[in-house]
């Protein structure tokens, strides 16, 4: 069945493919056309409208433009290639400062937009930039680089549309009571929600399992639990309660993360306690979760809250993490099938530049945590960097399906992803689409 919004002729017509909606029938289409960076036919009714520029896709597949929801990309500019887990040897690690001066943020910004473009993602969280970083090691989190982004933003130079969210305290380390109340009133930069949405605030509840610093009911083998990072007021779990009822107030999106199962039980208690009145922007989300309980799987659900995973970097810290955990305790981690069969949100997410941002990749690791690979289950993880992925950035109403009134932000890859038995790695982008404007085209 073909749909069409009224109107004149288009702008560009893909025809000639499979094209995966990922609408709410996971319809395919045969046809997509667009104006004005909207998609507003599809199948037949594409096909009846003249267009100005046709894309013969010649049996390639068409998605929508994948979504990173949890991606630093103005420090995965900076060090790019130079990834964390990588074959870089540590002594070739960039170290220190890696941006200085207004023309070298921006030249990471333009350098990361390119290399997502060529790897067919349109979309992504930049989860944690504001004043808590303007001290930083590196340079790249702190409020001259939210300026860059803006800057950018202003002067049209985006190829990916940004969610960002505010940060008051360091990048994987503490932050303070009084500097998030300080913080939180101020107004962010006005800006077209669209490319550049700045709907809430990260919080850094505590560490990770392998550092043993991840908050944890069960303790590690040194006998300790790990603890908050939070400061202020009577003690770290009370300023961590005081931020999380601070931002939902606003009506904020928070994003915490939380990577032990404590972290995770105060997160939902203390929303539990506040309700979600007024409602925020975008849904609050988990990110990590690596030690989340099936009842607090459940729990997150019922709350609307999201899970932001990255199986990649479980597959990178298994048997790290195993050392502190024990075999038994880290068979439980990383819950990816228990978070995508409870209906809770789940996006899947690279954490770049510490793993890859190629997408491909993380939805191999996904299969391997699955233990699965068919059309369903590619399906669904596709969906998790899509169509799920846009409502956790509370745009689901624009982006996220190919479908008419959506944007038109796509990605043509040159077999089917959702066909079993290839590896997502050895599929091959050929089309980047945002807006309606091809931004990354093969050869």
């Amino acid at each position: 069945m073909s749909s069409a919004l009224l109107g004149d002729d288009a702008d560009l017509l893909l025809r000639g493919g499979r094209i995966h909606t990922f609408d709410a029938t996971d319809s395919v289409a045969t046809a997509i056309a667009v104006r004005d960076g909207m998609i507003v036919a599809t199948d037949a009714a594409a096909e009846a409208l003249p267009a100005r520029e046709i894309v013969q896709l010649d049996g390639r597949t068409a998605i929508p433009g994948l979504n990173d929801a949890h991606l630093h990309a103005a420090w995965l500019g900076a060090r790019w290639p130079h990834l964390f887990f990588s074959d870089t040897p540590p002594e070739e690690q960039p170290t220190g400062r890696l941006v200085t001066t207004a023309d070298e943020r921006r030249a990471a910004l333009r350098r990361a937009w390119a290399l997502l473009a060529e790897l067919g993602i349109t979309s992504y969280t930049e989860p944690g930039i504001g004043p808590g970083e303007d001290d930083g090691e590196t340079g790249c989190f702190g409020t001259d680089m939210l300026d860059a982004y803006v800057e950018l933003h202003r002067e049209g130079a985006q190829t990916s549309r940004v969610t960002l969210l505010r940060l008051f305290g360091t990048i994987d380390g503490e932050s303070s009571l009084d500097d998030f109340t300080a913080g939180l009133p101020v107004p962010p930069p006005s800006t077209d929600s669209r490319w550049l949405a700045i709907p809430g605030v990260k919080i850094f509840a505590d560490g990770i399992p392998p550092m043993a610093t991840a908050w944890t009911s069960d303790p590690y083998p040194d006998g300790t639990t790990g603890h908050l990072l939070t400061r202020g007021d009577a003690d770290p779990l009370s300023a961590f309660q005081q931020m999380i009822a601070l931002a939902a107030g606003r009506g904020l999106q928070i994003a915490v993360h939380a990577t032990g199962d404590r972290s995770i039980e105060e997160f939902l208690s203390t929303l539990e306690r506040h309700g979600q009145t007024p409602p925020p922007p975008a849904p609050h989300h988990i990110v990590h979760g690596d030690l989340a309980t099936p009842a607090q799987i459940r729990r997150a659900e019922r709350l609307g809250v999201g899970f932001a995973v990255q199986p990649l970097i479980a597959a990178h810290t298994h048997s790290w993490a195993a050392v502190q955990l024990g075999e038994a305790r880290v068979a439980a981690a990383w819950p990816l099938a228990e978070m995508l069969s409870s209906g809770a949100l789940t996006t899947l997410t690279s954490d770049a530049p510490i793993a890859t941002p190629d997408w491909r990749h993380s939805l191999d690791a996904s299969l391997v945590l699955l233990a699965a690979d068919d059309a369903a289950t590619r399906r669904r993880l596709l969906r998790a960097m899509t169509a799920d992925a846009a409502v956790q950035d509370g745009a689901a109403t624009w982006k996220g399906t190919l479908e008419p009134g959506k944007v038109a932000d796509i990605t043509v890859l040159d077999e089917d992803p959702c066909a079993p038995g290839r590896a997502f790695a050895a599929l091959q982008v050929e089309r980047t689409i945002v807006d309606g404007r091809t931004v990354f085209a093969r050869g």
